[in-house]
């Protein structure tokens, strides 16, 4: 299981994040970036920040849940937002989705995702329990 540290030799996290996570034993799981998309593929929360980081969290959790994952498993997030202003007021969003111990978390800006009706799209590594973790049936190895 990992393990969440906030050591006091530099500044305590200000929201829903750790400043460290340590890995244990579980099984490793890396997301692909996640967008405001529903499950047809339609954008939900056209020029809603809010909104659409909801979405995302909640396709995240769809994803985890699909290995028999939780939110609490999460290790680390890669945060993108088009507009981090808007982007950090969303952080009460995020707070229904995440109890502490919080994952380290790293957010950016950039201009553009690969649409511009698109706020923010967020990756994820994930260490489920081996004890809880179920392997998906259709999975296709990477490697020969």
């Amino acid at each position: 299981m990992a393990e969440s540290f906030n050591p006091g030799t530099v500044w305590r996290p200000f929201g829903t994040f750790s400043q460290v996570v340590m890995g244990g034993d579980g099984q490793v799981v890396y997301l692909k970036g996640q967008v405001s998309l529903d499950q047809e593929g339609n954008i939900v929360g056209h020029a809603d920040m809010k909104t659409q980081v909801h979405q995302v969290l909640l396709n995240i959790e769809k994803l985890l849940a699909s290995m028999n994952g939780k939110m609490s498993d999460i290790v680390s997030l890669t945060q993108y937002t088009t507009d981090i202003r808007q982007f950090m007021k969303a952080g009460p969003v995020r707070q229904q989705f995440f109890n502490e111990p919080f994952p380290v978390t790293t957010t950016v800006e950039v201009s553009s995702l690969y649409d511009p009706e698109l706020l923010v799209e967020i990756t994820a590594i994930v260490e489920i329990p081996k004890s809880r973790f179920s392997r998906p049936k259709n999975t296709t190895p990477l490697h020969d």
